[in-house]
C-alpha cells in the first residue's frame, strides 16, 4: 500500500480488498472453511494467552486483541462504518487516531487474505487428517512469511499507539462525547472499537512487557509453523491446546 496516499484512501482500499475476498469466498464455497480457520486461530490465541486472559490487568487488552483482531466474528458492520467515516477521520481526529484506523484496516485485509488462502488449502486437505496437522499444513502451503511478520508488527504498533493515546485526557473526553452522535450516525461499532481499545490499554499501565510477550510468543509460533518438523510442531500445538481445556 502506498503510504503517501491519504489515510482515507488507504482505509477504503484495504476494506475493498476485504469485501472482494469475502465475495470470492462465497462464490468459491469457501465460507465454512474460512470460518473454520478463524475459529482455529482464535483457539490457538486463547491457548497461548491463558495467563493474560485470566489477569485483571492484562485481560482486557488480551481480550481486545482476541475479539477485535484475532476473533472469528463478522466484522462487516464495523467495516462499513469505517468506510463511511474514513474521510471524516482526518478532519475530526489527531493524526495518530487516523493512523490507528489505517493499522486496523491493514491488519484486517492481511488477515482476510491469509485466511482465504489457508481456507483453500484446508478444504483441499480435507478431514482425512487431524485438525492440528490440517491447520499446520494449510499454514505452510499458504506461505507468505513476510505477511505473517507484518501482521505482528501492525498489532504491536496498534498496541503501542493505543496506550500512548490513552494519556491524552482531551482525546478521552472527546471520545466519550462522541457516543451519542456516533450512535445516531450509525457508527456504534466503530465507537465501541475505539472505546474498548482505549479502556483496555488505559488500564494496562506500562504496555511494553505485554507487547514484548506477545511478540515473543507469536514469533515462536510463526517460526514453528514454518520451520519446525511437522510432527514436532503438531505435538506442541496439541499440548498447548490441551493444557487449556477444562
Amino acid at each position: 500500500m502506498n503510504e503517501s496516499l491519504p489515510a482515507a484512501d488507504r482505509i477504503r482500499a484495504q476494506l475493498c480488498s476485504v469485501s472482494a475476498l469475502r465475495e470470492q469466498a462465497r462464490g468459491e464455497g469457501l465460507g465454512a472453511a474460512v470460518s473454520a480457520v478463524k475459529q482455529w486461530q482464535a483457539r490457538r490465541f486463547r491457548a497461548s494467552y491463558t495467563d493474560f486472559l485470566a489477569s485483571p490487568v492484562q485481560g482486557p487488552a488480551a481480550r481486545f486483541f482476541l475479539d477485535e483482531l484475532y476473533g472469528d466474528h463478522d466484522f462487516a458492520e464495523r467495516d462499513a462504518q469505517f468506510g463511511r467515516i474514513a474521510g471524516a477521520l482526518e478532519r475530526l481526529f489527531p493524526d495518530a487516531v487516523t493512523e490507528l484506523a489505517v493499522d486496523l484496516a491493514e491488519m484486517h485485509a492481511l488477515t482476510e487474505s491469509l485466511d482465504h488462502t489457508m481456507a483453500s488449502h484446508w478444504l483441499a486437505i480435507g478431514d482425512r487428517e487431524a485438525d492440528t496437522r490440517r491447520y499446520a499444513r494449510a499454514w505452510r502451503l499458504t506461505g507468505r512469511r513476510d505477511a505473517r511478520e507484518r501482521q505482528l508488527a501492525v498489532v504491536q504498533h496498534m498496541g503501542a499507539e493505543l496506550q500512548r493515546l490513552t494519556r491524552s485526557k482531551s482525546l478521552l473526553m472527546a471520545l466519550k462525547m462522541m457516543r451519542r452522535p456516533a450512535q445516531a450516525a450509525g457508527l456504534a461499532a466503530l465507537q465501541q472499537f475505539l472505546e474498548r481499545g482505549f479502556t483496555a490499554f488505559g488500564a494496562l499501565g506500562d504496555a511494553h512487557s505485554f507487547l514484548a510477550t506477545i511478540g515473543e510468543r507469536e514469533r515462536h509460533w510463526i517460526d514453528a509453523l514454518f520451520d519446525q518438523d511437522l510432527d514436532t510442531c503438531c505435538a506442541a500445538l496439541d499440548a498447548e491446546l490441551c493444557a487449556t481445556r477444562p
